[in-house]
């Protein structure tokens, strides 16, 4: 109890000197500088150099408690140090973000401050307005309303889609405009992220589901939904 009380009373920068010192006990104490910055989400960074350790950290979590600011600084410190982050950190700082008035506070930042960059939705090869409405006849009794539907700017390997739900858009990786690529194939992913728009992301206290249950049911409607990922898994 004595601890968890001096906690309270500690700055920000008295909570990050003292993580510091329990992971490197034997460096010296470099100088520390804490921002708080209009960022677009949860997003916070920390970098050591030439004794400065400089950390930027979203506004939305400047009136955050002691305890969380404390699991903030051991996850950032430890993936900078390479160390193992414990569990407890991360499920406390989890169990923060996942808060209702939480998500609800990071979604109006996003919509207010993040930038999305649409290249709109026709291709050199194909339209994703056609795909989209085809598949919304076809699985949705043409029943889903059409959020923004754009080509990424680059031609992604690693993401061939995504929903953003604060800007109400699905984004196609540009490698998909392609003839070699087959409509199946491309329809897949269309589907894929339109179910996400279907089915949102279940939060259950420091717990995160993309994918549900009624997400996976539902996405094996999908004809040639066995084709689709062998081709995708070649890709």
């Amino acid at each position: 109890m004595q601890v968890e009380s001096a906690l309270l009373f500690e700055t920000p920068v008295e909570i990050w000197a003292r993580v510091y010192r329990e992971l490197r006990p034997r460096s010296r104490m470099p100088e520390i500088t804490i921002e708080f910055r209009q960022f677009a989400g949860a997003n916070t960074f920390a970098r050591l150099e030439d004794g400065l350790l400089r950390v930027r950290i979203t506004d939305v979590l400047e009136g955050a408690p002691a305890p969380v600011l404390e699991a903030l600084a051991h996850i950032l410190l430890s993936k900078l140090f390479r160390r193992p982050v414990p569990r407890i950190y991360h499920h406390r700082y989890r169990m923060y973000l996942n808060r209702k008035d939480m998500r609800r506070s990071l979604h109006l930042l996003r919509q207010i401050r993040g930038r999305k960059l649409l290249s709109g939705p026709r291709g050199d090869h194909y339209d994703l307005e056609t795909v989209f409405e085809d598949l919304n006849l076809r699985y949705f009794h043409g029943l889903m309303a059409r959020p923004l539907l754009s080509w990424s700017r680059r031609p992604s390997r690693s993401i061939l889609g995504h929903f953003d739900p604060s800007h109400n858009a699905i984004v196609i990786s540009r490698l998909l405009d392609s003839v070699s690529i087959p409509k199946i194939v491309l329809a897949y992913v269309v589907f894929h992220e339109m179910l996400h728009l279907r089915h949102p992301v279940e939060h259950t206290g420091a717990r995160r589901r993309v994918h549900t249950r009624a997400f996976r049911e539902a996405e094996r409607v999908f004809e040639g939904l066995k084709d689709a990922k062998e081709w995708l898994k070649r890709l």
